[in-house]
């Protein structure tokens, strides 16, 4: 089991990794994709919602598989499935706190782009204890889990894998950060151990406080 000693760089997924999956922040994304997806290709809401889980499902996420197989403008697509209510999410001073004693550099690395990250954290209380956040932007709009993303974002950030743990919900986007040497933490519900994961917690904000 690898240890968490050492870390220069803890590495947050941000949806349903820095708030919990009960705060229903992400649903709400969820639906304003199926409905971009009706509008934009002209389909009906069973389709629609249909190409957007086997697009996240068979490319890391629906703007990928839109890109690939529609050629679609990311940008408008992004600021459409970003327009949501945030206050669903409330402060977490606790989690806060625990991510502010952590020592070396902390950063946001998500799917979604900055700016919405940026919303996220700050609805969270969570502004402003982060040395970078990076989106799909930062990757050239190639999602986890694909290395070409990770290898683009960890290069631009300067981490040095060995020395950086990733905290994240989706057990499929640590694989590569594993085999690039981070040390990898599964933050969900139980689930069946995996190779390419280090640590399991259920809640970020008292796997955290542990580590004091």
């Amino acid at each position: 089991m690898a240890q968490l000693t050492d870390i220069e760089t803890w590495v947050f997924d941000l949806d349903n990794t820095l708030y919990p999956p009960t705060m229903a922040l992400f649903p709400q994304v969820n639906a304003k994709m199926t409905q971009w997806v009706m509008e934009t290709l002209g389909v009906s809401r069973a389709e629609a919602d249909h190409l957007r889980h086997s697009y996240y499902t068979q490319h890391g996420t629906t703007l990928a598989g839109l890109m690939q197989n529609h050629a679609i403008d990311p940008a408008p697509y992004l600021v459409a499935v970003h327009d949501i209510d945030f206050s669903v999410l409330s402060p977490d001073p606790a989690l806060a706190s625990a991510i502010a004693a952590l020592p070396g550099r902390k950063i946001i690395y998500t799917n979604g782009t900055a700016p919405y990250a940026e919303a996220v954290a700050h609805a969270r209380g969570l502004s402003d204890l982060f040395d970078a956040i990076y989106g799909v932007e930062h990757a050239a709009y190639h999602p986890k889990p694909s290395a070409d993303a990770f290898q683009t974002v960890f290069a631009k950030d300067g981490l040095s894998p060995t020395r950086a743990a990733m905290f994240e919900d989706e057990a499929r986007n640590l694989k590569v950060p594993h085999a690039m040497g981070l040390t990898t933490i599964h933050v969900a519900p139980a689930t069946e151990p995996a190779d390419h994961i280090h640590h399991h917690t259920d809640d970020l904000g008292k796997f955290l406080r542990a580590l004091a």
